[in-house]
């Protein structure tokens, strides 16, 4: 798995951000270009910014248990998966604003870097390794640039 947090793996990736369009068509899923740059930017909504309840209780439990492993691993997503509710993006956004939002939250995590993320207590999962948060945040984005064929 690349690693998010060098610079040159973000540069890469904000590159193949950079050659979306707003009429860039998926090759597979439902979301627009623009629902998928609000959707990746979740990732990094649930760490920088206060705007989604934390889980609690039975939810809680179930993404530790369940749901965690299959974001924070190396093994890549598969087509047209399930995504949570917070993920779900019904309307359509503004492509331009959801593009560099999203940029700015990579280069954001990029210049925090590996140390500040290790052990560091995520919105759903508990405390992950640096490793893990990588994976979660590279992995999503690969996912979903690829998605679109960028």
């Amino acid at each position: 798995m690349k690693n998010i947090f060098d610079k040159t793996v973000t540069d890469e990736v904000i590159e193949r951000i950079n050659r979306l369009e707003p009429t860039t068509k998926p090759n597979w899923g439902k979301m627009s270009v623009d629902q998928m740059l609000a959707h990746c930017s979740v990732t990094y909504e649930l760490d920088f910014e206060d705007k989604h309840p934390k889980p609690k209780g039975f939810k809680k439990w179930m993404l530790k248990t369940f749901v965690k492993n299959i974001v924070v691993s190396e093994k890549p997503y598969k087509k047209n998966g399930r995504t949570a509710p917070e993920f779900l993006i019904a309307s359509d956004k503004d492509f331009n604003l959801e593009k560099d939002r999203l940029t700015a939250y990579i280069i954001k995590a990029q210049e925090l870097g590996n140390n500040h993320y290790n052990q560091k207590e995520s919105h759903s999962f508990g405390k992950l390794s640096s490793t893990e948060w990588n994976n979660m945040f590279y992995k999503h984005l690969d996912h979903h640039l690829n998605q679109f064929g960028v």
